[in-house]
């Protein structure tokens, strides 16, 4: 160990540029994986923040964000199954709002019956007086240059219908490059224009006693012509759409395989070269009868020093550019496990690297250092 110490700090600049090598790696996984992460949350965050067991959608619905309504009679029939103790209703669309100034911005409106869950954005009759909750809109805070509200409320118009901006909330910032409102389900179908006893995404709370998989095989059979999903296929179904599906979610797939493919060969080259350039000292030690293994200890051990200091000056150096980040992109989003497996990937990298500088450090000619 000590000898590994005083090889690495023997040339300082050269541990300096193998560090910054590290950390430039560390650096760039922490980063794309927490676009990728993010990318995959915000598909199936409205999915994700009910807490209803099952989705009836129209057939063949990818993704939330482009469903079709329903027959009222399809919720009607769902209540009737065995198992089904709630229902609630989801709706998400396109639409037109006029700022108060008079500007137009199209819009991602979604609405939502009050029940859907304590976390799926819609407005509260705690909230607002039951007169006012009629035009009741909120609004995320990361749209809220795009939204262009002065002070609350403020009276707009959503598909030339009056509406009031009542709230502001976090933690559901648009992705698809407009902002996105929230209201009740019965606002939403008078904004967008169909009846108030359509559904376009219809949810089904089911009582614990009973089974969701036999409950989901039941409404199967009584509605052949939608698609019943469980929450979490329908939440996997909304992410593979997005990520594998669409140019947006493919690039960030591909940048987030670049980064760690980037990462893999930027450590591997800068440990190997840093061996070669003391394959001299490996040649004494060598030379002096150091044994197989103790060549492979210091190899391995210098590999996994400069691992471990490249990859904390790499998350000190990813903290501001998240946060950052965040400020551009609001549903960018880095979860505690995904620095910690950058960290151990970048261990392991740096010890599968050292594989080959290993190699080369056995196999040196002991008799070379009398040559130099």
């Amino acid at each position: 160990m000590k000898l590994a110490w005083q090889n690495i700090f023997h040339d300082r600049a050269r541990f300096l540029a193998t560090v910054l090598g590290v950390s430039f790696a560390v650096f760039l996984m922490v980063f794309q994986g927490s676009l990728l992460v993010g990318f995959l949350r915000a598909a199936s965050r409205f999915i994700d923040a009910s807490d209803f067991d099952i989705w009836i959608t129209a057939r063949g619905v990818q993704a939330f964000e482009f469903g079709a309504t329903l027959e009222a009679r399809a919720r009607e029939m769902a209540a009737g199954v065995p198992g089904v103790v709630e229902t609630g209703r989801a709706c998400m669309a396109f639409a037109v709002y006029r700022k108060p100034n008079g500007k137009q911005q199209v819009v991602a409106l979604v609405g939502a019956d009050s029940n859907l869950g304590k976390h799926f954005p819609v407005p509260q009759l705690a909230e607002t007086t039951e007169s006012r909750l009629l035009d009741s809109i909120l609004y995320d805070a990361s749209d809220r240059d795009l939204i262009e509200v002065a002070s609350l409320p403020a009276a707009v118009e959503i598909n030339r219908h009056r509406a009031n901006i009542e709230h502001e909330i976090k933690g559901f910032g648009g992705f698809l490059g407009v902002p996105s409102l929230f209201t009740s389900y019965r606002n939403a179908a008078r904004y967008l224009g169909f009846g108030p006893e359509d559904g376009m995404y219809i949810l089904l709370r089911v009582g614990k006693e009973y089974s969701v998989s036999d409950v989901q095989q039941n409404l199967r059979q009584r509605l052949p012509e939608v698609d019943v999903l469980t929450r979490e296929e329908f939440a996997h179904k909304s992410r593979m759409y997005w990520v594998i599906k669409t140019g947006a979610g493919s690039a960030i797939l591909t940048a987030a395989v670049l980064g760690f493919l980037i990462g893999l060969v930027v450590v591997s080259q800068t440990i190997y070269a840093n061996t070669i350039e003391n394959i001299e000292e490996y040649a004494t030690l060598k030379a002096l009868g150091a044994s197989r293994f103790f060549v492979a200890r210091i190899v391995l051990i210098q590999s996994l020093i400069c691992a471990a200091a490249g990859s904390i000056l790499g998350l000190l150096a990813v903290v501001p550019a998240m946060n950052y980040a965040r400020s551009l992109i609001p549903w960018i989003h880095t979860p505690w496990w995904l620095p910690v497996m950058m960290v151990v990937l970048s261990l392991l990298m740096c010890s599968l690297a050292s594989v080959a500088s290993v190699r080369s450090a056995l196999t040196v000619d002991p008799g070379r250092v009398f040559r130099a």
